[in-house]
């Protein structure tokens, strides 16, 4: 099974750009589909963003245009990209992996087994 652990988080200005890992270890990211979750305070997790088996990024309406996703197979790590942040991109950040995703559950987090502990973005006004 993978271990997930999400790094990069921080307090970042409106405007501003951080750059989230999510390293893994016991098995190799290339067999699982990784995605990205968030949840702000009071709200539900809701999806980020998501690399599919065409190495092609998928996002949410939201970060479109402002965030990438990609994947550094020898250090086993998943990043995502963040740019042009502003306070509604506060939330808890999640990495997900699954190596069974269909396409069409792709945002849907209860398709995940695999989740990491979270990484805090705080971005202020």
């Amino acid at each position: 099974q993978v271990q997930l652990v999400e790094s990069g988080g921080g307090l970042v200005q409106a405007g501003g750009s951080l750059r989230l890992s999510c390293a893994a270890s016991g098995a190799s990211l290339s067999r699982y589909i990784v995605a990205w979750f968030r949840q702000a305070p009071g709200k539900e997790r809701e999806f980020v963003a998501a690399r599919w088996r065409d190495g092609n990024g998928k996002f949410a309406d939201a970060v479109k245009g402002r965030f990438t996703i990609s994947r550094d197979n020898v250090k086993n790590t998943v990043y995502l990209q963040m740019g042009d942040l502003n306070p509604e991109d506060t939330a808890v950040y999640y990495c997900a992996a699954d190596s069974g995703i269909i396409f069409s559950e792709l945002r849907n987090e209860r398709q995940y087994d695999f989740w990491g502990q979270g990484t805090q973005v705080t971005v202020s006004s």
